[in-house]
């Protein structure tokens, strides 16, 4: 059981499965709902995006899509843990069959931090679940945006998070299914080193223009993060 440090929320996680990592943090403080949205993560591992989400924005009910039995479990045990039963719900399923789970267009905002890596080269059991939340064996980069795309409402908004060395094919996969990227933002370990996160926000039926925000530096030097991670990890 690990403690989130906001409004004493905890999650439980086993760390011989799959511990959750910064990266559904950023995305967490990346995201934005208005009061009263419907929200939708799509391989929610152990719940760690729609805790984080109910305790930093006024979303009136988030759901959690995972297809591992054990890690929804322990999402669920940590929702009851957190008395958040009445804002998050937990539903194991394949993303691939997302569209026959939920109804079309029912959700204002989705989120997902899918695994980032295509080749499975050196994996000694694919079906591990740390290799299954790292590397795309259950589900692939279309398998999500596709979801996406038929579940968030015309207008409504896509956040993922995701490796740089991929932005040509996330962009292309977005546009595929008339999700216009609108918002990037690149996380930097320092200020002079290449990225190795990216944040895009997309919009279903959005027009044609996307802002390019300031990069999100993590330390200042090593072991010593910046002022920004700082305020995050307050929040």
């Amino acid at each position: 059981m690990d403690d989130l440090q906001c409004k004493g929320y905890q999650i439980i996680q086993d760390p011989k499965r799959f511990c959750f990592g910064v990266d559904a943090v950023f995305l967490s403080h990346f995201v934005k709902a208005k009061t009263g949205s419907r929200i939708l993560d799509l391989g929610t591992g152990t719940g760690i995006i729609p805790i984080l989400l109910a305790a930093h924005t006024e979303a009136a009910h988030i759901t959690g899509l995972e297809i591992q039995e054990a890690s929804v479990e322990m999402a669920d045990r940590s929702v009851r843990l957190n008395h958040l039963e009445d804002r998050i719900e937990i539903i194991q399923g394949d993303i691939k069959e997302a569209a026959g789970l939920f109804p079309a267009a029912s959700f204002d905002v989705i989120t997902s931090n899918p695994p980032y890596m295509t080749h499975q080269h050196g994996l000694e059991n694919e079906y591990e679940p740390k290799n299954i939340a790292r590397h795309e064996i259950l589900c692939k980069l279309e398998d999500v945006v596709k979801a996406a795309a038929c579940l968030v409402r015309p207008g409504g908004s896509f956040f993922l998070i995701h490796k740089p060395f991929r932005l040509a094919e996330i962009f292309s996969v977005l546009m595929q299914y008339k999700m216009e990227p609108k918002r990037m933002r690149m996380v930097h370990p320092y200020v002079d080193k290449e990225p190795n996160m990216v944040m895009i926000e997309a919009v279903r039926g959005g027009r044609s223009r996307i802002t390019v925000e300031p990069p999100l530096i993590v330390y200042r030097e090593k072991g010593v993060y910046t002022e920004e991670i700082d305020e995050i990890g307050r929040r």
